[in-house]
């Protein structure tokens, strides 16, 4: 039996383009719980939001975090609502803009 792929959602899709112009950080969570290390990192370097956190849990999970005016979010959230966030709204691209590249093909 043929297996059906997942649909990609294109406002996840669209935040995860926006979220690639985010500075971002890679840690270790070491002994800690990954959202604990992601706050001590943040506050011990002073990191200014908005900002993306790669927190190593082990040799194979990696937990992403977006730094925002509001607070620390778990990434997948800020994709999927990436409108909600005025930081990351200057880093849209504008409409018309996206328009004009296709039409220029």
């Amino acid at each position: 039996m043929a297996r059906r792929r997942k649909r990609k959602s294109r406002r996840r899709q669209e935040g995860r383009r926006i979220l690639e112009h985010v500075p971002q950080y890679s840690i270790d969570s070491g002994e800690e719980k990954p959202v604990t290390a992601a706050r001590r990192f943040i506050q011990t370097e002073g990191i200014l939001p908005p900002a993306l956190l790669l927190v190593k849990r082990n040799e194979h999970t990696t937990d992403r975090y977006f730094w925002a005016e509001k607070g620390l979010f778990g990434a997948q959230y800020v994709e999927e609502n990436h409108f909600l966030f005025p930081s990351l709204r200057t880093l849209e691209p504008p409409l018309g803009q996206e328009v004009l590249a296709i039409a220029g093909r």
